[in-house]
């Protein structure tokens, strides 16, 4: 009898406990916490900015059920590592990992948390994940199409300065995506017979020596590939382009915000605001491997007139008419 009533008692005291545990995360005191990884992109910046407000659409908002853990390596990408492993350290119940070195340095950190990604250029050829459709594992999010840019980029430099005849081009070897990326502006270059200064841009360093390598050959104009590197220095390069009156297409519009002349590339504000979508999923319970990656789908042109005023550049009526923004 004694074994009777002691089982009788054990029930009962287990489901409570599966009930208190149920109603813990539930709760609606719970307070999530998001690890935030960039590089080249401030917190301060409008992507970020758009992840945040986008996640306080959906109901999550910091300083009442949301902790927001940023960091940033800014153009010194060797950090990375490190950050995504001081990141992890804090346990956050999701990890949002910035650029295709930010979502490498996310994946070798951990297995387990659930990883978006955002502003990733190639997320299946750099290796983070083995398809768009099926990324499995931990990992999910949203990616750029970097490669398909490359050429249209320099088309549509090509279109606004007729009489270019040499372009420099700033890429990086350490970049994975520039090798094919650098493929497609020489096969665009080759169509609309450009030269290419190609100048390979790894870090910070080497932007003095591109500035002079730039001012020696007297190129007609610059194009920048989308890189980590070029866009936390993207101040200093639009300064040189501005001080050179060297027409420049950028990869991203917070370039020409800042006064570069033209962009064209993903709207990372949309990517950005797409990966808080994710978010939202996998805190309700979705599995990050089992989400496909959605590809970037709206792509601006955005050109500063006042900037090609001060260059002395009439912009051709056909690519204002085309340009998704234009800045005066």
């Amino acid at each position: 009898m004694m074994k009777l009533g002691t089982a009788r008692l054990v029930v009962p005291a287990f489901l409570l406990l599966i009930a208190s545990l149920a109603a813990e995360a539930q709760a609606p005191g719970k307070v999530w916490r998001v690890a935030v990884l960039t590089a080249g992109i401030l917190r301060s910046e409008a992507p970020v900015r758009a992840l945040e407000e986008r996640l306080a659409e959906l109901g999550y908002v910091e300083g009442r059920n949301l902790v927001i853990d940023f960091r940033t390596a800014g153009a010194e990408i060797d950090r990375l590592p490190a950050l995504a492993a001081e990141l992890v350290g804090g346990r956050p119940d999701i990890f949002v990992a910035v650029s295709t070195q930010g979502g490498m340095a996310a994946k070798n950190a951990t297995r387990t948390i659930p990883i978006v990604l955002t502003a990733v250029g190639d997320p299946v050829g750099t290796g983070i994940v083995p398809s768009l459709g099926r990324p499995g594992g931990n990992i999910t999010g949203v990616s750029l199409l970097n490669v398909e840019m490359s050429g249209k980029g320099l088309q549509l430099l090509k279109e606004a300065v007729p009489a270019a005849s040499r372009v420099a081009v700033l890429w990086s070897s350490g970049n994975r995506l520039h090798r094919e990326g650098r493929t497609a502006t020489e096969a665009a270059a080759a169509t609309l017979k450009v030269g290419l200064q190609l100048l390979d841009v790894r870090g910070s360093d080497d932007l003095p020596k591109a500035f002079d390598a730039i001012t020696r050959q007297q190129a007609d104009g610059l194009l920048l590939l989308p890189d980590s590197v070029t866009n936390a220095h993207r101040k200093p390069i639009v300064a040189f382009a501005a001080s050179r009156r060297l027409p420049a297409m950028y990869a991203f519009r917070e370039a020409v915000d800042d006064g570069g002349l033209m962009c064209y590339g993903p709207n990372l504000v949309e990517n950005f605001r797409a990966a808080a979508g994710y978010v939202d999923k996998i805190l309700k319970g979705a599995t990050a491997g089992d989400l496909p990656i959605a590809q970037a789908t709206k792509f601006d042109l955005v050109i500063n007139l006042k900037t090609a005023k001060a260059l002395g550049l009439p912009i051709p009526r056909s690519l204002l008419l085309r340009a998704d923004q234009v800045l005066e």
